[in-house]
């Protein structure tokens, strides 16, 4: 599973490492907090694990447009 992490594949298909990140602290953040898997047979796997699986299935993208609005620092 971290070799999925490792292989450049994973992060050109979001757009970089950057937006690996982030998508992936996203949506861990969402599966912490009760959000149901979107992928099948979860049994067994980490959070980590969905989420990276969820990525490969295009179940889950990076939204630009989403990150800069809720990344803005002092704003309410």
């Amino acid at each position: 599973m971290i070799d999925s992490l490792r292989n450049a594949d994973l992060a050109n298909k979001v757009g970089g490492v950057y937006k690996l990140t982030v998508l992936i602290q996203k949506r861990l953040v969402e599966l912490m907090q009760g959000s149901r898997p979107l992928i099948e047979n979860v049994e067994g796997k980490s959070n980590l694990e969905i989420v990276i699986e969820e990525i490969l299935q295009d179940k889950i993208a990076f939204d630009a447009a989403e990150s800069a609005k809720t990344n803005k620092i002092g704003e309410e």
